[in-house]
């Protein structure tokens, strides 16, 4: 009961954030937050923004396997946002975009925009209610089911107080609601923490210093070019990570739209980039520790690190306290991806697909509509029941964002025209191409492509656009 009563009470001072924030509002406030957010809030409610559900649950797993390797790839998330903030940000703030799919209209053609909202809608609200879906899941299992909540019940109430905190005031909400749900989120994770190691008999100190010296604190790999987790390959990835699904993504960008000018914005992206280093070494620092009180318990480890937090945090065994920090956790960090992705969808199907910035009641209606969609994904996914559909649409995910970067960067780094009609068919063609390269390497050779497979799928885009483009040239000669 006291779970159900945390959750509740989380949920009336996001609806009183939204009842201050939301006065007087209509879409300017809705879309842009009438560009008045201070940068230093919007820096901070990112970070938040940033991790979602599944990564407060799973990145503590992650050192079963990889160790700590995955700072690598967040090192190169700071290069990532000092490029969007340096080449990206300048462009949408000087054309004073709403929507940045809006350049690829004014850049390449009608079709080139459509395609590039397209393929975020598809993206985010497929891959939005799948991360959603597995946060309900790992709430359901370890927390509801105790209390005797149904799974159906408990999707509907989470989307439906998401719609009603975020159907007024929209991004500028958000920015409030972020900083209030990123302090929850870490006030959370350090508590744990504290936890953790007053149960191991270790003070703070003497817990980062043992987590240093253990072997699963290795960070960088640059002897096994092979490996995934190669320092190259993830630092790599890293940069082009956020380019993609940060610089080029409706939902990670809006909120950085409404700062009121350029350079505060810069100042927003740039500060927070620097966040996920510490952030994600305090995760990964959990799930060590969380390994040594296995041990000293004699608890096994799980089949799979998704289920490491969970397994302490979750069932009790570290006391009613860690129960509840765990949901509040999980709770904030997939809160404040799963709003902001449904008021980013919102802004982009009224601006970008219906081209009525102005039509309030075509807001509203969208608002709700995306929030039932979103609620109907979940729970079809519930039914279907089959991690391998789930498994596919985060793979249909990760490709849909190859050729937005094709997009921007064609856009960007040259100034050739293209054969605007044919750019839905390269954007489609490119992931399938991807695909097939991927197993034709797969089978031949035994590697598996990584992150690095969304830099060849914005290259494929890039020379289909580029071929285009040279088509376009005899056209008009």
């Amino acid at each position: 009961m006291i779970i159900i009563i945390t959750v509740l009470a989380y949920f009336a001072v996001l609806v009183a954030f939204s009842r201050l924030t939301a006065r007087r509002s209509d879409n300017e406030t809705f879309f842009r937050g009438n560009r008045q957010s201070p940068w230093y809030m919007v820096a901070f409610g990112m970070v938040g923004a940033s991790i979602s559900g599944i990564t407060f649950v799973s990145v503590p797993g992650m050192v079963l396997t990889t160790d700590m390797t995955y700072l690598q790839t967040c090192l190169g998330f700071i290069v990532g946002y000092f490029v969007v903030a340096l080449v990206l940000l300048p462009v949408y703030y000087r054309l004073n975009l709403t929507t940045i799919y809006s350049y690829l209209g004014d850049r390449l053609g009608r079709r080139s925009y459509l395609t590039g909202a397209a393929f975020f809608l598809l993206s985010k609200l497929t891959g939005s209610a799948v991360r959603f879906y597995v946060v309900c899941m790992i709430l359901q299992r370890f927390v509801l089911d105790a209390v005797g909540v149904p799974f159906q019940l408990t999707v509907v109430v989470m989307v439906a107080l998401i719609w009603l905190y975020t159907r007024r005031g929209g991004i500028k909400t958000l920015v409030w609601t972020d900083t209030f749900q990123t302090t929850c989120m870490f006030a959370a994770l350090l508590l744990i923490i504290y936890n953790v190691t007053a149960s191991l008999g270790l003070s703070l100190g003497d817990a980062v210093g043992k987590v240093w010296a253990d072997s699963h604190s290795r960070v960088f790999v640059f002897d096994d070019w092979v490996s995934r987790q190669n320092f190259w390959k993830q630092f790599l990835s890293g940069v082009f990570i956020v380019i993609v699904m940060t610089g080029l993504d409706q939902d990670m960008m809006q909120k950085n739209l409404t700062c009121r000018s350029l350079r505060e914005a810069q100042k927003d992206m740039c500060t927070y980039g620097f966040a996920f280093v510490p952030a994600n070494f305090l995760f990964l620092m959990l799930g060590v520790l969380l390994t040594w009180l296995a041990a000293s318990r004699g608890v096994a480890l799980p089949a799979t690190g998704d289920e490491l937090l969970p397994m302490f945090a979750a069932t009790g065994s570290l006391g009613t306290a860690v129960v509840v920090l765990f949901t509040i956790g999980v709770v904030a960090s997939s809160f404040s991806s799963a709003d902001s992705s449904l008021t980013a969808l919102t802004t982009s199907f009224c601006v970008d697909i219906c081209s009525r910035r102005g039509d309030e009641r075509l807001r509203r209606r969208a608002h709700l509509a995306i929030a039932v969609a979103f609620a109907a994904f979940i729970l079809v996914f519930r039914e279907v029941g089959s991690t391998s559909v789930i498994d596919a649409i985060y793979v249909l995910c990760s490709y849909t964002y190859g050729p937005l970067l094709g997009l921007f960067g064609y856009g960007l780094l040259t100034r050739r025209p293209v054969a605007d009609r044919l750019v839905p068919l390269i954007a489609v063609a490119s992931p399938l191409l991807c695909f097939a390269l991927d197993t034709v390497v797969s089978r031949l050779t035994g590697y598996k492509f990584g992150y690095e497979l969304l830099m060849l799928n914005g290259l494929l885009t890039f020379a289909g656009l580029w071929v285009s483009g040279r088509w376009a040239y005899k056209r008009k000669d």
